[in-house]
Protein backbone atom coordinates (compact mmCIF):
# COMPACT_ATOMS: atom_id res chain seq x y z
CA UNK A 1 0.00 0.00 0.00
CA UNK A 2 1.03 3.65 -0.73
CA UNK A 3 0.80 5.99 1.96
CA UNK A 4 0.49 10.02 1.45
CA UNK A 5 0.55 12.49 4.21
CA UNK A 6 -1.54 15.60 3.21
CA UNK A 7 -1.00 18.31 5.59
CA UNK A 8 -1.18 22.16 5.28
CA UNK A 9 -2.74 25.35 6.75
CA UNK A 10 -6.44 25.78 7.75
CA UNK A 11 -9.01 26.46 4.93
CA UNK A 12 -6.28 25.58 2.46
CA UNK A 13 -8.00 23.70 0.59
CA UNK A 14 -6.79 19.99 1.46
CA UNK A 15 -10.14 18.10 1.40
CA UNK A 16 -11.08 19.39 -2.15
CA UNK A 17 -7.82 18.48 -3.39
CA UNK A 18 -8.06 15.17 -2.00
CA UNK A 19 -11.36 14.52 -3.30
CA UNK A 20 -10.31 15.44 -6.82
CA UNK A 21 -7.54 13.46 -6.87
CA UNK A 22 -9.25 10.39 -5.87
CA UNK A 23 -11.39 10.82 -8.93
CA UNK A 24 -8.27 10.99 -10.56
CA UNK A 25 -6.67 7.74 -8.86
CA UNK A 26 -9.91 5.50 -9.14
CA UNK A 27 -9.94 6.16 -13.13
CA UNK A 28 -6.85 3.83 -12.77
CA UNK A 29 -8.82 0.66 -11.23
CA UNK A 30 -7.30 1.91 -7.96
CA UNK A 31 -8.94 1.18 -4.00
CA UNK A 32 -8.18 4.74 -2.28
CA UNK A 33 -8.96 5.28 1.76
CA UNK A 34 -8.71 8.84 3.71
CA UNK A 35 -8.21 9.02 7.37
CA UNK A 36 -8.90 12.10 8.22
CA UNK A 37 -7.46 14.10 11.61
CA UNK A 38 -8.87 17.09 13.32
CA UNK A 39 -8.82 18.84 16.40
CA UNK A 40 -12.36 19.38 17.55
CA UNK A 41 -14.77 18.92 15.03
CA UNK A 42 -14.95 17.80 10.71
CA UNK A 43 -17.64 16.35 9.42
CA UNK A 44 -14.85 15.74 6.27
CA UNK A 45 -15.41 11.84 6.63
CA UNK A 46 -19.06 12.78 5.56
CA UNK A 47 -18.12 14.23 2.32
CA UNK A 48 -15.35 11.35 1.55
CA UNK A 49 -18.14 9.06 2.20
CA UNK A 50 -20.72 10.18 0.06
CA UNK A 51 -17.66 10.12 -2.51
CA UNK A 52 -17.75 6.22 -1.60
CA UNK A 53 -14.16 6.43 -0.56
CA UNK A 54 -13.40 4.19 2.77
CA UNK A 55 -12.65 6.68 5.79
CA UNK A 56 -11.79 6.95 9.34
CA UNK A 57 -11.66 10.32 11.22
CA UNK A 58 -9.93 11.10 14.81
CA UNK A 59 -10.34 13.79 16.74
CA UNK A 60 -7.06 14.78 19.04
CA UNK A 61 -9.43 17.00 21.39
CA UNK A 62 -7.19 19.12 23.95
CA UNK A 63 -3.71 17.40 22.76
CA UNK A 64 -1.46 19.00 19.51
CA UNK A 65 -2.85 17.06 16.74
CA UNK A 66 0.70 16.40 15.07
CA UNK A 67 1.43 14.74 18.00
CA UNK A 68 -1.84 12.70 17.95
CA UNK A 69 -1.05 11.83 14.33
CA UNK A 70 2.25 10.17 15.03
CA UNK A 71 0.92 8.48 18.39
CA UNK A 72 -1.86 6.86 16.03
CA UNK A 73 -0.28 6.23 12.21
CA UNK A 74 1.12 2.79 12.72
CA UNK A 75 -3.05 1.91 13.68
CA UNK A 76 -4.18 3.81 11.02
CA UNK A 77 -1.27 1.77 8.27
CA UNK A 78 -2.98 -1.18 9.89
CA UNK A 79 -6.17 -0.71 9.31
CA UNK A 80 -5.52 0.54 5.73
CA UNK A 81 -3.80 -2.86 5.07
CA UNK A 82 -7.00 -4.82 6.12
CA UNK A 83 -9.07 -2.65 3.69
CA UNK A 84 -6.84 -3.79 1.04
CA UNK A 85 -6.18 -0.37 -0.35
CA UNK A 86 -3.53 0.14 -3.13
CA UNK A 87 -3.36 4.00 -1.25
CA UNK A 88 -3.85 5.55 1.74
CA UNK A 89 -3.87 9.27 2.39
CA UNK A 90 -3.80 10.95 5.79
CA UNK A 91 -5.74 14.23 5.64
CA UNK A 92 -4.05 16.44 8.82
CA UNK A 93 -5.84 19.00 10.92
CA UNK A 94 -4.78 22.43 9.77
CA UNK A 95 -1.70 22.54 11.62
CA UNK A 96 0.25 25.41 13.10
CA UNK A 97 2.89 26.85 11.07
CA UNK A 98 5.86 24.77 13.30
CA UNK A 99 4.06 21.55 12.78
CA UNK A 100 5.94 18.44 11.27
CA UNK A 101 3.73 15.96 10.09
CA UNK A 102 6.22 14.15 7.72
CA UNK A 103 7.73 11.07 8.01
CA UNK A 104 10.84 9.77 6.33
CA UNK A 105 10.39 7.71 2.90
CA UNK A 106 6.75 8.63 2.97
CA UNK A 107 5.00 10.86 0.23
CA UNK A 108 4.51 14.39 1.77
CA UNK A 109 2.57 16.95 0.39
CA UNK A 110 1.72 20.85 1.71
CA UNK A 111 -1.87 22.68 0.15
CA UNK A 112 -1.06 25.94 0.66
CA UNK A 113 -3.33 28.58 -1.06
CA UNK A 114 -2.56 31.96 -2.84
CA UNK A 115 -4.92 34.18 -0.66
CA UNK A 116 -2.84 33.38 2.57
CA UNK A 117 -0.47 36.54 1.60
CA UNK A 118 2.87 36.88 -0.32
CA UNK A 119 5.02 36.72 2.91
CA UNK A 120 3.47 33.17 4.19
CA UNK A 121 5.91 30.94 2.77
CA UNK A 122 8.47 32.40 5.07
CA UNK A 123 6.36 32.13 7.75
CA UNK A 124 5.75 28.03 7.23
CA UNK A 125 8.47 26.01 9.07
CA UNK A 126 9.30 22.25 8.71
CA UNK A 127 5.53 21.75 7.29
CA UNK A 128 6.51 23.37 4.03
CA UNK A 129 10.19 23.40 4.20
CA UNK A 130 10.54 19.58 4.12
CA UNK A 131 7.68 18.31 1.83
CA UNK A 132 8.06 16.45 -1.30
CA UNK A 133 5.17 17.71 -3.16
CA UNK A 134 3.34 21.58 -2.55
CA UNK A 135 0.27 22.30 -3.42
CA UNK A 136 -0.82 25.98 -4.44
CA UNK A 137 -4.69 26.39 -4.53
CA UNK A 138 -7.33 29.23 -5.54
CA UNK A 139 -5.33 30.17 -8.21
CA UNK A 140 -8.23 31.46 -10.28
CA UNK A 141 -8.88 34.06 -7.48
CA UNK A 142 -5.76 35.97 -8.70
CA UNK A 143 -4.13 37.45 -11.46
CA UNK A 144 -1.24 35.04 -13.02
CA UNK A 145 1.68 37.56 -11.95
CA UNK A 146 0.54 36.81 -8.36
CA UNK A 147 0.17 33.16 -9.10
CA UNK A 148 4.02 33.41 -10.43
CA UNK A 149 5.03 35.43 -7.56
CA UNK A 150 3.71 33.42 -4.99
CA UNK A 151 5.16 30.03 -6.59
CA UNK A 152 8.75 31.72 -6.83
CA UNK A 153 7.96 32.47 -2.62
CA UNK A 154 7.57 28.48 -2.04
CA UNK A 155 10.29 27.88 -4.91
CA UNK A 156 12.64 30.08 -2.17
CA UNK A 157 11.53 28.04 0.70
CA UNK A 158 11.58 24.51 -0.82
CA UNK A 159 13.73 24.68 -3.82
CA UNK A 160 13.46 20.70 -3.79
CA UNK A 161 9.60 20.19 -3.52
CA UNK A 162 7.68 19.54 -6.62
CA UNK A 163 5.21 22.31 -6.85
CA UNK A 164 1.77 22.46 -8.61
CA UNK A 165 -1.29 24.08 -9.10
CA UNK A 166 -4.66 22.13 -8.35
CA UNK A 167 -8.17 23.65 -8.36
CA UNK A 168 -10.19 22.40 -5.78
CA UNK A 169 -13.69 23.50 -7.39
CA UNK A 170 -13.16 21.99 -10.73
CA UNK A 171 -10.44 19.80 -10.72
CA UNK A 172 -8.05 21.37 -12.98
CA UNK A 173 -4.17 19.85 -11.96
CA UNK A 174 -5.69 17.11 -9.94
CA UNK A 175 -4.71 13.84 -12.62
CA UNK A 176 -1.10 15.86 -12.78
CA UNK A 177 -1.38 15.26 -9.10
CA UNK A 178 -2.66 12.13 -9.02
CA UNK A 179 0.26 11.07 -10.88
CA UNK A 180 2.71 11.86 -8.30
CA UNK A 181 1.55 10.08 -5.73
CA UNK A 182 1.31 6.46 -6.74
CA UNK A 183 4.78 4.72 -6.68
CA UNK A 184 5.26 0.82 -6.14
CA UNK A 185 8.72 1.20 -4.85
CA UNK A 186 7.09 3.09 -1.88
CA UNK A 187 4.81 0.65 -1.15
CA UNK A 188 4.68 -0.28 2.74
CA UNK A 189 3.37 -2.76 5.14
CA UNK A 190 4.58 -0.90 8.54
CA UNK A 191 5.36 2.23 9.61
CA UNK A 192 6.86 1.06 12.60
CA UNK A 193 10.50 2.05 12.94
CA UNK A 194 10.60 4.99 10.19
CA UNK A 195 11.09 8.22 11.34
CA UNK A 196 10.10 12.03 10.90
CA UNK A 197 11.52 14.12 9.09
CA UNK A 198 12.02 16.99 11.37
CA UNK A 199 11.33 16.76 15.46
CA UNK A 200 7.93 17.66 17.20
CA UNK A 201 7.22 21.08 18.51
CA UNK A 202 8.88 21.13 22.00
CA UNK A 203 6.07 21.52 24.69
CA UNK A 204 5.81 20.33 28.08
CA UNK A 205 4.91 22.89 30.57
CA UNK A 206 2.70 23.36 33.58
CA UNK A 207 0.20 24.76 30.81
CA UNK A 208 0.45 21.54 29.06
CA UNK A 209 -0.83 19.85 32.00
CA UNK A 210 -4.04 22.00 32.86
CA UNK A 211 -2.64 24.70 34.76
CA UNK A 212 -4.56 27.99 33.91
CA UNK A 213 -3.36 30.32 36.51
CA UNK A 214 -0.88 33.25 34.68
CA UNK A 215 2.25 34.43 36.55
CA UNK A 216 5.87 33.29 37.14
CA UNK A 217 4.68 31.46 40.10
CA UNK A 218 2.66 28.46 37.98
CA UNK A 219 5.26 28.40 35.03
CA UNK A 220 7.43 25.51 34.90
CA UNK A 221 8.65 22.68 31.85
CA UNK A 222 9.54 24.25 28.80
CA UNK A 223 9.02 27.66 28.95
CA UNK A 224 10.43 30.54 26.74
CA UNK A 225 10.42 34.11 27.78
CA UNK A 226 10.71 37.05 25.21
CA UNK A 227 13.80 39.58 25.35
CA UNK A 228 12.31 43.13 26.07
CA UNK A 229 15.01 44.58 26.29
CA UNK A 230 16.36 47.16 29.10
CA UNK A 231 16.38 50.30 27.79
CA UNK A 232 12.99 52.22 27.36
CA UNK A 233 11.57 52.58 23.30
CA UNK A 234 12.19 56.51 22.17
Amino acid sequence: MNLVTVSGPPSSGKTSVILKTIDAIKMKGLKVGVVKFDCLYTDDDELYRKAGVPVRKGLSGSLCPDHYFVSNIEEVVNWGINQELDMLITESAGLCNRCSPYIKDIVSVCVIDNLSGINTPKKIGPMLKTADIVVITKGDIVSQAEREVFASRVNSVNPKAVIIHVNGLTGQGAFEFSTLLRDKKNEIETVKGKELRFPMPSALCSYCLGETRIGDDYQMGNVRKIELGDEDDK
